[in-house]
């Protein structure tokens, strides 16, 4: 499909419904450059996390702003093929989120596209890239967070020396913050002693993964501290200011006290935006005073220009291997949050990587599918941590139960299912979580679990001995010299142990010589 010329994002979030729209240039000046924007509010946030649905008037808040918005992109001749509408935490969280979404549809013929928490952190870590350019190395260099505090959530992402180690999304927004303020006191004590308890519980979790006390630099990437860079922050470039820590904290020291009257009056931020402002500027603060960062870097961009800089770039190869590399990290860092045993398991998505290369022809599987192979062998031995036996089973929870940086909860259901069945077992009518995926999914699932079969039997040892293999196909047989002259009659025995899968999907006998 060629790339379109105009493009719209709508987000809608917890507090209101916010439109860009872009041309697409040359990649080479960022790949788009905005052409019109608006944004209006709506109390979408206070409706979910009060009562858990969108009521009757929203609804038709919505579909008002909407209508509006359709027609001011009319103006511009845009079709509505090229208006991308995404909902967040907000619509995400209501229980009448599919019926509020398909009558939006109906009555405007728009799509709304629910953003998943993880998802949203992918986006988010594409504007910010976008943002930062190269003018802040040191970022990318050291152990960094991102850190986005919206009304119904909470997005972390934490990076050891640039590489992504885990990315969370947490229900805390400051809208659920104010909820829990009228409920107490309402005093900025309150807030604060409530907000460390919870930033302390998430802590806890965190320091499982990168100790937050090693953190140099934060990028806060919420709404709340862009209008804290107009007053305080200094210009990096077109696209992200930086704020000193002290300033930051001597900042919030003053207006931590202000109503919402007076965040409007005296610091000009719109109503609908001021309520959760003095909240989200102590959420940043409480997690700012765990962490080593002396200043942090507030990008002007969010979620939608993250969408748009997908639909600029298409298939951007140096892009697309970086954010590879990204879910890897992260895939690595939940398996040494359970004790894996990563010699073995890398060594493993080595060897699977290779006949996945060796074998494009015969799969037909993409780059993308080849990465959540990798990420597959990977944790294909995670469940070990909590049992041995019919360990395959307990990796497929902990996988399907976790956060993997950049991937949909559809992507872990697949890589679930390939951990399930990288042993001797195979899918089943019974099997619920196998039977519930597309058939063309299914397939997937027993190409890729083949493969990985395939590859766990030449490291049934665990001591890495094969290092390199070449492949040799042979009408119907399909040979892996390895050019070594040891002993191999332990992968020969795990191989005739564990082709029975590769055989009925390739065609091929595989042996090794």
């Amino acid at each position: 499909m060629d790339k379109p010329e105009l493009a719209a994002v709508i987000e809608m979030g917890s507090t209101g419904l916010r439109m860009l729209l872009a041309e697409f240039v040359d990649p080479a000046d960022s790949g788009w450059r905005v052409l019109d924007q608006a944004s209006r509010p709506v109390a979408l946030g206070r409706d979910v996390f009060t009562s858990g649905s969108v009521n009757r008037e929203t609804f038709l808040e919505c579909l008002s702003v909407l209508r509006g918005f359709k027609e001011q992109l009319g103006a511009w001749g845009i079709e509505d093929s090229r208006i991308h509408i995404i909902a967040t935490s907000a619509v995400r969280a209501a229980r009448n989120r599919d019926i509020f979404t398909d009558r939006l549809r109906q009555e405007t013929g728009l799509k709304v596209t629910l953003i998943e928490g993880i998802e949203e952190n992918r986006l988010m870590y594409l504007a910010l890239r976008f943002a930062l350019k190269n003018e802040l190395p040191h970022f990318w260099r050291s152990n960094s967070m991102i850190l986005d505090v919206g009304g119904g959530s909470t997005e972390i992402m934490l990076l050891r020396r640039g590489k992504m180690v885990a990315a969370h999304s947490i229900r805390l927004g400051t809208i659920l913050i104010d909820q829990k303020v009228r409920m107490g006191t309402g005093s900025a004590r309150f807030i604060e002693r409530y907000l460390k308890e919870n930033v302390r519980n998430t802590q806890e979790i965190l320091n499982d993964e990168l100790d937050l006390s090693n953190i140099r630099t934060l990028a806060a990437t919420g709404s709340d501290m862009k209008y804290a860079a107009v007053h305080i922050g200094k210009k990096l470039n077109e696209n992200c200011s930086v704020i000193e820590k002290e300033a930051f904290l001597n900042f919030v020291k003053t207006v931590e006290n202000y109503s919402v009257d007076d965040c409007v009056r005296r610091l000009g931020i719109p109503y609908i935006d001021a309520e959760g402002f003095v909240p989200g500027l102590m959420l940043y603060r409480a997690f700012l005073e765990r962490i080593s960062a002396e200043t942090l870097a507030v990008p002007e961009v969010s979620v939608r220009e993250g969408y748009l800089i997908d639909l600029a770039r298409g298939i951007d190869t140096e892009l697309q291997e970086d954010f590879y590399t990204q879910i890897i990290a992260s895939a690595v860092s939940l398996g040494r949050k359970y004790h894996f045993d990563e010699a073995h398991n890398r060594h493993v998505a080595a060897l699977c990587m290779k006949l996945f290369d060796e074998l494009a022809r015969e799969h037909g599987m993409n780059v993308h599918e080849r990465m959540m192979l990798e990420t597959a062998a990977i944790l294909h031995d995670i469940g070990m941590f909590i049992r041995g036996s019919g360990h395959q089973r307990h990796g497929q929870y902990i996988v399907v139960n976790s956060e993997i940086f950049g991937l949909h909860q559809e992507e872990l259901d697949i890589i679930g299912n390939v951990i399930r069945y990288h042993r001797d077992e195979l899918p089943s009518p019974s099997d619920i979580e196998y039977i519930a995926l597309q058939r063309e999914e299914r397939v997937l699932v027993l190409k890729m679990a083949s493969l990985l079969r395939a590859a766990d039997a030449l490291d049934r040892g665990h001591s890495q001995r094969i290092r390199h293999i070449t492949v040799e196909k042979k009408q119907e047989t399909l040979i892996l010299h390895t050019g070594e002259s040891y002993d191999l009659s332990l992968e020969q025995a795990g191989l005739a142990e564990k082709s029975n899968l590769f055989q009925d999907v390739f065609g091929y006998k595989i042996i090794i010589i």
